[in-house]
């Protein structure tokens, strides 16, 4: 039986990943918006160039936001106000963006700019948060709810988009703005919850030595005594010896080799994510099914079915992950993908256009077919597991710094990508996808020869994967702690449990 502190250990990790939902719905939205004909009129039909700067500023103003804003705000206030203002500023942004006056698409390009700046907050502190409340056990299994919940925002965006255009008539200009508008919804609800959360012990023990607050935090989301204490004395083995021998700042990045070995890794990683295909099918495939499909009504539909089936697929990962680890998924994920984007320019082009311009009703569905596969690969595995293992590999002291960077370079090469790929298509159609298929072909050996396993690995001894020192060992060192993995708990005076040390407890070390 699952026990109540495991239940609510989950809950506060689904509010978390709530803001997932915000970047899925926003990929979405746009990728929905640029095929409706009021939307164009209203901005004086961008295309080409244009069209791919509206989709480039949200990735500018999230890279900016991750690299030197998400960070430190998730560091200095609180994992918590990381999430609180990134979702604030969504609100503000999404106002913007619905009641831009017409034919001023400079006032919607800001607000896709300040939309970006917004996620890319709450992007930075949402990870940290689950991984820092979660025990190493499930991580995975929790922490694939975030690529899940990204699979939420579009599913949310898609049908909001499919039943706005069905009633098009109707609804007039109001076709696009009710489907934009829509995207404050689900921050405003994570804005709501955030006040009755924990903000993780990590944090507290970082800020202060805030043990008492730290035991509090945990006591509501581990299931005894014995685990809360060990945890607490991990977390403050790691950040004794982070603070005493490395450093908190940006400089502790480039410092530690074992920490640019991480962050050089985890680029990869994370701009492979868009370069397998899915970062552009999210942004373009309105654009990709004009050159199959003729109904924009068909096109929405797909669409729509498209991120019903993506949560579906997400959900593999919740059993997949912590069973088979992540480098088994990234590289099955990987070759499947790449066999899809073989598969897919072949069917079209080896068969004719009809009349009418598009493809048949079998070749249509074929390709389609081909496309929902890929997205059955991807989503399980460099969806949900390239989140899992960005956020899990890096010490305390540099963890919301080096998470927002690394998260942000989904953004850099989607923001590089999108830019030409409206040209790349054009020019080339259905053979682009051949390029697809190489990086993903590439991708798979690379994590083949240079990503280590890190299934079950606790947060503060995942540097030794790297080169690095067992930071709780060396930090037990530092604190004259007796055993570094684990704290004696008192018969007589459970409620205020200290560490087993060689020195009074007067004279515990200060961070």
């Amino acid at each position: 039986m699952v026990s109540k502190t495991r239940v609510y250990n989950c809950k506060a990790a689904m509010v978390a990943a709530g803001c997932m939902v915000l970047y899925g719905y926003d990929a979405a939205v746009f990728n929905a918006v640029q095929a409706n004909k009021h939307w164009l009129a209203w901005f004086n039909t961008p295309k080409g160039e244009l069209l791919g700067l509206i989709n480039t500023s949200y990735s500018i103003g999230a890279i900016v936001s991750g690299w030197f804003l998400g960070g430190p705000t998730a560091d200095l206030l609180g994992r918590r106000w990381g999430m609180f203002i990134g979702c604030f500023i969504t609100i503000i942004a999404t106002f913007i963006q619905t009641f831009s006056p017409r034919h001023e698409i400079g006032v919607f390009i800001f607000g896709r700019v300040l939309i970006g700046i917004g996620q890319g907050m709450a992007l930075t502190a949402g990870p940290v948060y689950i991984g820092e409340i979660t025990p190493p056990t499930i991580r995975g299994k929790v922490m694939s709810f975030w690529q899940l919940f990204y699979s939420v925002g579009a599913f949310i965006a898609y049908w909001v988009n499919y039943a706005c255009a069905k009633h098009s008539a109707l609804l007039g200009e109001w076709d696009w703005k009710m489907v934009v508008m829509f995207q404050m919804l689900v921050p405003f609800l994570i804005i709501c919850q955030l006040p009755f959360l924990p903000e993780t012990p990590r944090w507290y023990i970082q800020h202060g030595d805030r043990i008492e607050d730290a035991r509090r935090s945990l006591v509501r989301v581990r299931d005894s005594d014995q685990e809360v204490e060990d945890e607490i004395l991990a977390i403050r083995e790691a950040i004794t010896f982070e603070k005493e021998v490395i450093s908190g700042s940006y400089l502790a990045l480039w410092k530690d080799a074992s920490v640019r070995k991480r962050l050089l890794l985890a680029f990869v990683i994370n701009i492979g994510q868009q370069l397998s295909g899915q970062g552009t099918l999210n942004s373009y495939s309105s654009t990709i099914y004009k050159k199959v499909f003729t109904s924009t009504n068909t096109i929405n539909l797909i669409n729509a079915l498209n991120a019903t089936c993506g949560i579906l697929f997400t959900l593999n990962a919740t059993w997949t992950v912590d069973r088979f680890g992540r480098k088994f998924l990234f590289i099955g994920g990987a070759i499947g993908m790449a066999c899809c984007m073989l598969i897919v320019p072949i069917i079209g082009l080896e068969t004719p256009d009809t009349a009418a311009g598009g493809k048949s009703e079998p070749v249509g569905i074929a390709i389609v077919a081909m496309l929902f596969l890929f997205i059955f690969f991807y989503k399980p595995s460099w969806g949900a597991t390239t989140w899992i293992w960005t956020s899990e590999i890096f010490s305390m002291n540099v963890r919301s710094q080096a998470v927002g960077m690394c998260s942000q370079m989904q953004n850099v090469a989607q923001s590089v990508f999108n830019q030409f790929f409206p040209t790349f298509y054009n020019n080339c159609g259905l053979k682009s996808f051949f390029f697809f298929m190489t990086t993903n072909i590439c991708l798979a050996f690379f994590v083949w020869f240079c990503i280590p396993e890190t299934k079950s690995v606790s947060l503060e001894e995942v540097d030794v994967l790297f080169g690095g020192a067992n930071h709780t060992e060396k930090g037990g060192d530092l604190l004259h702690v007796e055993d570094a993995h684990h704290a004696h708990i008192g018969v007589d005076n459970v409620d205020h449990i200290e560490p087993a040390t060689t020195v009074p407890v007067a004279a515990e070390l200060k961070m």
